[in-house]
């Protein structure tokens, strides 16, 4: 019903109107006493307009109510002796001190209609960016996924022209791995970009480092590894290591060493990756994580790197609470993962490591 819905919505004002007549009433039965009901209804009408912040006309009706019914019960009790007349100076001050709080109820209230237009703006931004990365998973993997395997199967069976079909199923696989590492970057906001969960940290880098042990002809050896639990994403954090060591191994020569190792440092577990490669100039370590950040450009596209993969390291890191940070070693990098949630992590493997050289 409309009266019922009335009540609802503003039971705050019809309270405070019943408090105020009270109040008005006590001015009227104590003379003497009114200014204590006075300030009451003046006190009370600020509280309550600072939590509804009522339109103009409603705000200068009440306002001109307040004002008329305490400015003449004083003006009346002056007359008759029983208040002073510098009480009725009151009368304005209290108006002039209602005025200020208006002013600054409707400046909060204009800036929290700013905020939730920028609110509703970034959410309507987030959801185009959403629909974006679904769109782009599906359009831009599926044709270079058919280009690829019609070539490969073109390779197969046409033999004379099989180096300019090489190069071309390496350009499109080189692609899809663009392609994928853009549309990871793209996800690193949305909130389940990462899914943690317990992993057994020693069984995990030892699974990692195997794989790739089988990959490269280098000098492999896993170093020390901290044992314990890690609470963290296992697909987004072997996505981190791999690119690690993928860059381990571009930056490297056969028979070069690659290690891979941990430590526990309290809460957290680093792990390292080193290699005997090339290493990285001093003036590109504060850069190497940036977005298409390359140590020598001519140098990373023949290896068929656009600066990729170690931003996508850092930005899986950060996804954790961890960061992500680079050194020299004599001639070659430490790059380490500093990782926070590890538990019963204090022992560690101390004496077996694994070694394999490739030739």
């Amino acid at each position: 019903m409309p009266a019922i819905d009335f009540l609802r919505r503003r039971w705050v004002e019809l309270a405070w109107f019943a408090f105020a007549i009270a109040n008005l009433l006590a001015m009227i039965r104590w003379q003497r006493w009114e200014t204590i009901p006075f300030h009451f209804i003046w006190v009370s009408l600020t509280l309550v307009y600072g939590f509804r912040v009522w339109r103009h006309a409603a705000t200068a009706l009440t306002l001109g109510f307040v004002v008329l019914s305490t400015g003449v019960l004083i003006l009346i009790d002056a007359v008759r002796g029983t208040q002073e007349w510098g009480e009725l100076f009151e009368v304005p001050l209290m108006s002039a001190m209602f005025l200020a709080m208006v002013w600054h109820a409707r400046r909060r209230q204009e800036a929290l209609g700013i905020v939730e237009g920028h609110a509703a703006q970034l959410e309507s931004l987030l959801e185009r960016h959403e629909r974006f990365v679904h769109d782009a998973s599906h359009e831009l993997r599926t044709p270079l996924t058919i280009a690829r395997v019609q070539l490969e199967v073109l390779r197969r069976t046409d033999s004379r022209h099989g180096t300019e079909l090489d190069v071309t199923v390496d350009e499109l696989g080189r692609m899809e791995r663009i392609v994928e590492r853009l549309l990871l970057l793209a996800r690193a906001d949305q909130p389940d970009f990462v899914e943690l969960e317990e992993l057994d940290l020693e069984h995990f880098l030892e699974d990692v480092f195997m794989r790739w042990s089988e990959v490269a002809p280098r000098r492999w050896r896993l170093g020390v590894l901290a044992r314990g639990n890690l609470r963290a994403d296992p697909e987004q954090l072997r996505i981190a290591l791999d690119a690690l060591l993928e860059n381990a191994v571009k930056y490297s020569e056969p028979g070069e060493g690659i290690e891979l190792c941990s430590r526990a440092a309290g809460s957290e577990v680093v792990i390292e990756v080193s290699d005997e490669g090339t290493g990285v100039p001093e003036d590109a370590l504060g850069r190497i994580f940036e977005r298409f950040a390359r140590v020598d450009a001519a140098r990373s596209r023949a290896n068929g790197g656009v600066g990729l993969g170690l931003a996508i390291v850092d930005t899986i890191v950060k996804a954790h609470g961890g960061r992500a940070t680079v050194r020299r070693r004599g001639r070659g990098t430490v790059f380490s993962l500093y990782l926070p949630g590890l538990t019963n992590g204090s022992r560690i493997l101390g004496t077996r490591s694994l070694a394999r050289l490739d030739s």
